[in-house]
């Protein structure tokens, strides 16, 4: 198929208008919005449960300084402006201001802010309620001794991490693998964006929103089937050998932090952020991955693919999560990647509307 001019305004072709979200001979009254609807009734029921278990224990939803919702929000929001006028420019192919304005104005229309915009409080929210739960789960009974024992036993008598300690190092692998987690909040961040950014159909962006969306939600019913802390707290003679890194202090701190809300639960900056099964940091990782081979990205599937493995060896290297963390992990992302794609496209033999 040939490709047709360029248009003198906006230096795009028809094909580029085609990509851009914005069908040409779709009036707007033919396009669906199921797509939204569902997203935010999995919303909608998500956050009852959680404000019933807030009722139950007599604990307010907590954001402590807006970190979880004002702050992440206005961030993703910064980088989505930034992504759109890069994205505007490579399809201007250069930097003149009308070009680029014209791909703007192609690609955001009215209808797609909205979109999008709705799709992040969404997703937001439902983040919210993942933290607040997460942190409740503080009150349940420890099963920790139990994937120690797992853990162990799988590995014919020996811990993993102390096989990876001896196999990779205690010095120079703990820097390496310290940026390789850390690293995973501009992963969650830049992953979310970039799909409602670089996505041509919001449908499909949204695809990725709600396996996002559902990770969370996953992962907070995962914590409360095992409650854990993790091999860091349950066996800390395991990893006094590593170099000391930044990872050590968070660690201490967490468990700091659920000491102070076990002591007082009623305090206000009383919140925990400790949790090891299923490990979301390989979910949620996992769910990316596969959705880069839904929309058939090749090589950043390949380069997420390693990032994977790099995250689950820095898991178990740290001892934020034990093996069966992983692997529920993995299972909890490819769970998350369906109920993402039924979300949008349900299987139920509903027509799909149109974009």
């Amino acid at each position: 198929m040939t490709e047709t001019a360029p248009s003198r305004r906006t230096g795009l072709t028809q094909a580029d208008r085609r990509e851009s979200g914005r069908p040409e001979s779709a009036p707007d009254g033919a396009r669906g919005y199921g797509f939204v609807w569902r997203l935010w009734l999995v919303v909608v029921l998500f956050s009852g449960i959680v404000l019933v278990r807030s009722a139950d224990l007599g604990i307010p939803l907590r954001d402590p300084g807006g970190q979880m919702f004002r702050s992440r929000l206005t961030k993703a929001l910064v980088v989505l402006v930034v992504l759109a006028l890069a994205e505007a420019v490579v399809r201007a192919r250069g930097l003149s201001p009308g070009g680029v304005a014209g791909a703007l104005r192609e690609r955001w229309t009215g209808r797609r802010v909205l979109l999008v915009l709705t799709g992040l409080v969404g997703y937001f929210v439902v983040y919210v309620g993942y933290r607040n739960l997460k942190s409740w789960n503080a009150f349940n009974a420890l099963r920790d001794d139990d994937l120690l024992r797992l853990d162990r036993s799988t590995f014919l008598g020996h811990h993993p991490a102390e096989l990876l300690h001896r196999l990779l190092g205690e010095s120079y692998a703990a820097g390496f693998l310290e940026a390789v987690y850390t690293s995973f909040s501009y992963l969650v961040l830049l992953s979310v964006v970039a799909s409602l950014v670089l996505i041509p159909q919001v449908r499909r962006a949204y695809v990725f929103l709600a396996a996002a969306t559902w990770t969370w939600i996953l992962g907070a019913l995962s914590y409360y089937l095992l409650p854990s802390l993790g091999p860091f707290a349950a066996a800390p003679s395991q990893f006094a050998g590593l170099r000391t890194t930044g990872i050590a202090e968070s660690q201490a701190g967490l468990l700091v932090e659920r000491a102070h809300f076990l002591a007082d639960p009623s305090a206000a900056d009383s919140f925990v952020s400790i949790g090891a099964f299923a490990s979301l940091h390989v979910g949620f990782t996992f769910m990316v991955f596969l959705m880069a081979r839904h929309y058939r990205l090749r090589r950043t599937s390949v380069a997420l693919a390693i990032y994977l493995v790099a995250v689950i060896v820095a898991t178990v290297y740290f001892g934020y999560h034990y093996v069966m963390d992983d692997v529920a992990g993995l299972l909890l992302g490819g769970l998350a990647v369906l109920l993402g794609r039924w979300t949008v496209e349900p299987p139920f033999g509903r027509r799909r509307e149109s974009e």
